[in-house]
């Protein structure tokens, strides 16, 4: 596969682009004109077209879409040294598949045309993966011996009142398995309330869960119903529990006790009925000998637990998970995405030190982003690569950049925190590309 079309009216450029190709094996055609360019894709098939996008008078875009309507499959690289937003939505919507601005290095070039040849050849080698059919509506899913017994316990105590504390590192789904235990529950017609407790400050917890009356401190200028009160009749979801601050843990025990609040400013508490559901990411038997946490709140909460497995030990639901992903962003942004077996085998060898939540946001962004709509090898392998150095610090996205800011901005309705999300940068961080690159 080393025969390739190049179109560029520049006679320099082009002149030195067929040499370097030939130099590097390739067997490259050129023509001056979108005229000839077309002609010459009716009768002779190329796997990859490198076309600048502005020739005479009509443009690299109208070659794109010859090129795509004689094969689909062919790889179109388009260049230009003025490009415009424009003219990046109309390269991309057209299947190309990258987008160089001038001037550039060969080497880069040279990079990119071997790019392609990987992306054609496992298009035209690879099967892709399995489609798993009567996916759940939830992405609580998994199969699983240990992910069995979890739901095993699950379907005995929801019907139940029963306190549960389920425990598992960040990122595996805890509250997800709290929805599920409340929507299995006789209160499923009532609230389901959850509360980060790391996130908020020791100070402001009590009246967050108890409520205020008017004039309990400066500022209070109205009364406030605490979440307890607001989840009457449902249930509370208490994540990250275990990082109460120590002196309000055993106010929280009193509650667990009399099932009683007392709003801050009040003199008389009152009953409320909830299902208390608590979460941690931390080992509180731990911190109870340590005497970080009151043993006898961890009794009040410890009636059934439900310990969640990290996504690499349950390797065997990540095909599951992952096509789950893929079918819920395929149908959010109205694309056709595949995710191919090697794409899938990276997935099922790679640790998830975010677990479940990681999978699904890089399942998000390859779904938009995946070079010629298919999931493979070099995708998942590019994609952990990025994710791996934002955690070191980086904020880098891969060379093709505006192609990638676009599209998730595209796809995303012109919403920008919810691109950044996908990008893996901060929102500022996405502004500031995007008045560099002049958007």
């Amino acid at each position: 596969m080393r025969k390739l079309l190049i179109v560029e009216d520049d006679a320099a450029v082009r002149n030195t682009m067929l040499t370097v190709l030939e130099l590097e094996g390739y067997a490259p055609e050129a023509v001056a004109s979108t005229r000839e360019a077309i002609d010459r894709l009716a009768v002779e098939f190329y796997p990859i077209v490198i076309s600048d996008i502005y020739l005479d008078e009509r443009t690299g875009i109208d070659v794109l879409h010859a090129a795509r309507q004689s094969n689909p499959d062919c790889a179109v690289i388009l260049m230009t040294g003025r490009g415009s937003m424009e003219t990046v939505m109309a390269a991309t919507e057209g299947g190309a598949f990258e987008y160089l601005a001038k001037p550039f290095e060969m080497s880069h070039m040279i990079d990119t045309i071997r790019r392609a040849e990987k992306s054609l050849i496992g298009s035209a080698d690879e099967d892709e993966a399995a489609a798993i059919e009567d996916l759940p509506d939830t992405e609580t899913i998994g199969s699983s011996p240990r992910m069995i017994e979890i739901y095993k316990t699950l379907s005995r105590v929801a019907p139940t009142d029963a306190t549960v504390l389920i425990e598992g590192e960040t990122g595996t789904g805890k509250e997800l398995i709290a929805r599920m235990i409340h929507r299995h529950s006789k209160r499923v017609q009532q609230p389901f309330v959850p509360v980060d407790c790391g996130a908020i400050a020791p100070s402001l917890l009590e009246s967050e869960l108890f409520g205020t009356l008017k004039g309990a401190y400066t500022g209070a200028d109205r009364d406030r119903m605490g979440v307890f009160e607001a989840a009457h009749g449902g249930t509370v979801f208490l994540d990250e529990v275990g990082d109460i601050d120590h002196g309000f843990q055993l106010k929280l025990l009193r509650f667990m006790q009399e099932r009683e609040i007392r709003p801050l400013g009040s003199a008389r508490s009152k009953k409320v009925d909830v299902r208390v559901i608590a979460a941690t990411n931390k080992d509180l038997q731990k911190l109870v000998e340590e005497g970080k946490f009151r043993e006898d709140l961890w009794y009040r909460l410890n009636v059934v637990r439900l310990t969640i497995p990290p996504l690499c030990e349950r390797a065997t639901d990540i095909p599951l998970l992952a096509h789950y992903f893929l079918k819920r962003y395929n149908e959010r942004y109205n694309l056709g995405t595949k995710l191919t077996e090697s794409g899938l085998k990276i997935m099922e060898d790679y640790g998830w030190p975010g677990n479940i939540r990681q999978l699904q946001h890089m399942m998000e962004r390859l779904t938009i982003l995946a070079p010629a709509g298919r999931i493979d090898a070099v995708a998942v392998q590019d994609a952990i690569e990025q994710m791996d150095s934002r955690d070191h610090g980086s904020e880098s996205l891969a060379d093709t950049e505006l192609e990638q800011i676009r599209r998730v901005l595209t796809a995303t309705n012109g919403n920008k925190s919810r691109a950044a999300k996908i990008l893996g940068i901060e929102r500022k961080t996405l502004y500031r590309k995007l008045e560099r690159m002049g958007l």
